[in-house]
């Protein structure tokens, strides 16, 4: 990997680790075999206990266990492997999401073991959903980003079989690996979000593409400043002004092995990392966050990672749109007037507004392309967070179509959105005396103005927009979510795109 000179970092430093621990974690459907270290035992709040557990309902009661979604009660043994009673909850109410919990729940609780092993009464729940959603949430949840800790505790999955009764051994393997190829597009999105900002620069995240490109069958274009000065994009470069490190647009483009489906447009916000410019952010715990303001650049291309062996049928284009936004004596300024690729000039009211100038490039590319459909991912306001939390992300959009299958894949993975009104008469927030538009709306409903902001760009393409600033990260570990970046948007993504077909 080329690195600029002022970094002192090791060449060999490895920027996707967890790719390897995925790739190393053994899951299977069948019957736990010799050499588990602990053994997981799924409890329902009614109906009987497991009886191999060797404790009755009252006796876990006794111990603080009541069975509810995802508690979990370990129980030691000096030469045997651990039991862990792990709560299902009441059995008419297991779903996927249940079951996912409950599988992050058992290896979190057995984070010492590496050789695991959970015991699962599906009843009448679908087998092979219920196997991907417990595969899922155990290489999930085990995951740790723990590549500059030179003395890390983590102990990684070695192995995890789940014995779910008797089934279709190739049908459970199928379930099974699904979760592998669904899991990797949140690793890979976690892993480029929680590294240092000096560790990754945009130069660097158009190197990894290319590596990942090669490994996971899509095409990856980079373009550097000088292209993008051809190109026109002047929100992007306007953005990178301030900072000693070029910006890159990478482009990723999926083709399916058959005849395409359609053709979906994504779109990323890559700030490597956000100072706030000359509208210099308070260092306060958030500002610390900032390296994680490339998390919806990073969502898009851990979906392409997992687009091919999950047999997407439709055409993807993604855009990921990276630079730094630092101050400094070149930075863009409060009042300037950046002319977009398409020829839209925008003033500048606030620089750390600035993942929507960055993105709004790709929105003419993206039509360039004529696509069928376009989403965008971002970190984008801090509204958002205020509106929804930590949890549910904000959705946007200027098609009922694109917000239903966003809303039908964000029900599927777990990965929540709601969504917001497209409130249209916020519009003449975004008035400028000098410019086409601006980029900043009044003090309210800031969420709603950004989206308002890049539906400006859209040119009509049925649109949505998902704002991920409260989702990225969690401060300690929740479910399936480890402490720190979450991936959020890469799973989501994956399943919207992979049945993906373009509007009758």
């Amino acid at each position: 990997m080329t690195r600029s000179p002022n970094k002192l970092i090791p060449a060999d430093f490895a920027t996707v680790p967890g790719l390897d621990a995925l790739d190393a974690a053994e899951v299977r459907a069948g019957t736990a075999e010799e050499g588990v270290e602990a053994i997981g035992f799924g409890v329902h709040a009614d109906g009987d206990v497991p009886g191999a557990l060797g404790f009755s309902r009252e006796a876990l009661e006794a111990a603080g266990f009541d069975a509810k979604a995802g508690a979990t009660l370990v129980l030691p043994r000096a030469d045997a492997p651990d039991l862990v009673a792990v709560g299902l909850g009441a059995a008419a109410d297991v779903t996927p999401a249940v079951l996912r919990d409950a599988a992050a729940a058992f290896v979190r609780a057995a984070s010492r073991h590496a050789r695991l092993a959970l015991q699962v009464d599906l009843g009448d729940a679908d087998r092979a959903s219920a196997l991907t959603a417990l595969a899922e949430g155990a290489l999930l949840a085990r995951y740790r980003y723990t590549v500059l800790i030179a003395d890390s505790k983590h102990v990684p999955l070695a192995s995890l079989t789940l014995d779910a009764g008797a089934g279709d051994a190739a049908a459970d393997a199928a379930a099974v690996a699904a979760a592998s190829v669904t899991a990797r597009a949140a690793i890979v999105a976690r892993d480029l979000a929680n590294t240092p900002p000096g560790h990754l620069t945009a130069t660097d995240m158009a190197e990894i593409a290319a590596t990942l490109g090669e490994r996971f069958g899509f095409e990856v274009q980079s373009y550097d400043k000088e292209a993008l000065i051809e190109l026109g994009c002047g929100g992007l470069l306007g953005v990178n002004q301030g900072s000693v490190e070029e910006p890159r647009m990478v482009v990723l483009h999926y083709k399916p092995s058959g005849e395409a489906t359609g053709r979906l447009g994504l779109i990323g916000k890559g700030i490597m990392y956000d100072s706030g410019g000359i509208s210099l952010k308070p260092s306060d715990p958030m500002h610390l966050l900032m390296k994680m303001d490339m998390g919806g650049a990073a969502a898009v291309l851990g979906a392409f990672t997992a687009l091919r062996d999950a047999g997407a049928t439709a055409e993807v284009f993604g855009w990921l749109m990276c630079t730094d936004n630092m101050p400094s004596g070149t930075a863009y300024k409060l009042g300037d007037v950046l002319t977009a690729r398409g020829g839209t000039t925008i003033e500048v009211k606030n620089t750390d507004a600035e993942g929507r100038l960055a993105m709004s490039d790709a929105f003419a590319l993206a039509n360039e392309q004529q696509v069928d459909a376009i989403v965008d991912i971002a970190t984008l306001t801090g509204a958002a967070l205020v509106s929804l939390g930590g949890h549910v992300a904000a959705l946007f959009g200027n098609d009922d179509r694109m917000v239903g299958l966003l809303r039908e894949a964000s029900s599927s993975t777990d990965e929540q959105a709601w969504h917001m009104p497209l409130e249209r008469k916020y519009r003449a927030q975004l008035d400028s005396n000098v410019a086409d538009i601006s980029n900043l709306g009044g003090p309210y409903g800031g969420a709603i103005t950004a989206a308002l902001f890049l539906d400006h760009f859209t040119g009509g393409t049925p649109w949505a927009h998902l704002d991920i600033a409260g989702t990225m990260q969690v401060e300690k570990d929740d479910s399936w979510r480890t402490q720190g970046a979450t991936g959020f948007g890469g799973r989501l993504l994956l399943d919207l795109a992979r049945g993906f077909t373009a509007p009758a």
